[in-house]
């Protein structure tokens, strides 16, 4: 089996080196380990010192964001044949040995996504500043209440996946692409592995790209999440704000018909009866657009179908 390594990179030089000359090159049921490097815009020598590296190096014109050198690591990765794809971050906070520990689940066919956890496991959880820490919790919270499935870790980036997860891989989001491929992989019920692993808290050069401003992060982030979560499952989504629509409708349309009973008269609190009306009409709207999105859900089911069979007949002709 073929492995291909992606690491994604931007103004990395200090590092990149280190991390490709640890990755293993030899790994149970792997046969082969090519290095392929997306360089995301960066200002320094990085790509240069990838390929003195004995990497491909994939350059991007301009800093596109982590997701979109994430899909170009897939595409590269598919282009080469690859059955096993790994991802590592460039900046040496993940010990590049560990990948043979996310690999053999993915060669023994007994996952196709395996991501490292840094909190599965109370006894190797890293150092790192306390917001980043609950934000990754909040984060693991939010995916797993999704999915329906407990996870500890969606924001990792040190990942295997098999081919079939690669060809089903379908993203669309730009800033980030974790969270995002936990949902993308569970709603087409390919198999998740968590597989704890010990990385370094705190990178020893430079900063996140990512998570450096914690408020964009978590506003990009969710944004991504609730974007996924709507196009995979848009019944449940309206629904929910449907709901919420005709509880509050009712709740003000019982308190004004109550001050009605009363008082006999409908003036005073004239803004909860119209307030009632307006929510109850939003409620029906939000209904109708569930159902109609819920049906061109089914259009784009039948649509990540045709592509992942036109993938598998485009790179493998199978």
């Amino acid at each position: 089996m073929k492995c291909v390594v992606v690491i994604p990179c931007l103004n990395e030089s200090a590092t990149i080196k280190a991390v490709i000359d640890q990755i293993p090159k030899n790994m149970d049921g792997i046969s082969s380990v090519e290095v392929v490097v997306i360089d995301d815009g960066s200002t320094d020598d990085s790509a240069a010192v990838a390929r003195e590296a004995g990497a491909f190096v994939v350059s991007h014109g301009s800093n596109l964001g982590v997701g979109s050198a994430f899909r170009s690591g897939i595409l590269e990765a598919l282009k080469r044949g690859a059955d096993v794809m790994v991802h590592i971050d460039g900046d040496g906070q993940f010990h590049p040995p560990d990948m043979a520990s996310l690999v053999a689940p993915v060669v023994q066919k007994q996952a196709d996504f395996v991501t490292a956890s840094r909190f599965s496991d109370p006894s190797i959880i890293p150092e790192m500043p306390w917001i980043k820490k609950w934000g990754n919790h909040r984060m693991a919270q939010l995916v797993s209440a999704l999915i329906g499935r407990r996870y500890y870790d969606v924001s990792c980036g040190f990942r295997a996946f098999s081919r079939e997860a690669l060809l089903h891989i379908n993203l669309f989001g730009s800033f980030t692409y974790t969270q995002e491929v936990f949902l993308n992989l569970a709603f087409k019920s390919l198999r998740i592995k968590e597989m704890p692993t010990k990385v370094i808290g705190q990178r020893a050069h430079g900063k996140s790209r990512i998570a450096s401003n914690l408020f964009r992060y978590a506003f990009q982030t969710s944004k991504i999440i609730f974007s996924a979560y709507r196009d995979y499952k848009p019944l449940r989504f309206f629904c929910f704000f449907s709901a919420m629509a005709f509880i509050m409708s009712f709740a003000l349309g019982s308190f004004f018909l109550m001050h009605y009973v009363l008082t006999g008269f409908f003036s005073g609190h004239l803004w909860a009866g119209f307030s009632a009306g307006f929510l109850f009409a939003l409620g029906l709207a939000l209904a109708i657009t569930g159902l109609i999105a819920d049906m061109l859900g089914r259009i784009r089911r039948n649509q990540e179908e045709q592509l992942y069979y036109q993938k598998r007949h485009f790179y493998f002709n199978e």
